[in-house]
């Protein structure tokens, strides 16, 4: 395993972060705030709690895996992406690098990063609602899975575009709203039976369900499922992934 290179790469894409501090870390703080503001304020004075859960401190887990799966994307797709625009991939397919060793570096490195909103995120909600977490180990673990997972998610997305733009189509179009419509502000258990059938097939609300899980001791779905899709999302992706940056798929002209 060449550490060095593995380091190397990862130091880059996280030196890249303080250079865009602003984008990365305070316009994602700032939004979270924002739909505090909206949601805690205006929904929360009708909805006043959720399964004996003070609707502010419900969404917390909600907010928080969305800017986790959209940060996610976005820093995966962004790292893989500007190298194959600017043609510095080839030194990285030339070099004495394993496809599974650059993307670990590049994914590890975009999964750091969305961590370490998330937690700043996190921080953020404490200031203004009263949470608990019951199981903290169980919430690291969510974090750091999903974190992965959709960094890996964004790491394919990064390959398949074919310009800046479609970078941000599958954030928009798919993944921004299966995470409002995944549970993230409402417990599906308040859906008609047959919308609420429909939603399960929505993978983000297995993520949004365990992690909530982790907080209050409450789950929409069992965690044993939402911590067994999550593993299935994250095997697949990764296998994806590494076939793509292995054959060379659309960075091979």
């Amino acid at each position: 395993m060449n550490l060095y290179a593995m380091r190397a790469i990862y130091r880059f894409e996280m030196e890249r972060t303080w250079r865009t501090l602003l984008q990365s870390v305070v316009a994602p703080v700032v939004s979270t705030a924002l739909y505090f503001v909206v949601f805690g304020a205006a929904i929360g004075s009708r909805i006043q709690e959720i399964d004996g859960i003070p609707y502010g401190a419900f969404i917390v887990p909600g907010l928080v895996m969305l800017s986790l799966l959209t940060q996610s994307i976005s820093n995966g797709s962004f790292g893989i992406f500007f190298p194959k625009f600017t043609g510095t991939i080839y030194e990285l397919l030339s070099a004495p690098v394993s496809h599974l060793e650059a993307v670990a570096s590049y994914v590890g490195a975009a999964a750091t990063k969305s961590i370490l909103l998330g937690l700043i995120i996190l921080a953020t909600a404490a200031a203004f609602v009263p949470l608990r977490i019951d199981h903290p180990l169980w919430m690291i673990l969510f974090l750091v899975l999903t974190a992965v997972t959709f960094s890996l998610i964004g790491f394919i997305i990064g390959i398949w575009a074919d310009g800046f733009e479609r970078l941000q189509l599958v954030p928009l179009l798919i993944v921004t709203p299966l995470t409002f419509l995944g549970g993230s502000f409402y417990s599906i258990d308040m859906l008609p039976p047959f919308w609420r059938a429909l939603t399960l097939f929505n993978p983000v609300v297995y993520l949004v369900s365990g992690f909530r899980w982790s907080f209050y001791g409450h789950s929409d779905v069992s965690v044993a499922i939402s911590l067994g899709m999550t593993a299935v999302f994250l095997a697949g992706a990764l296998a994806l992934a590494a076939w793509m940056l292995r054959t060379g798929y659309r960075l091979k002209n």
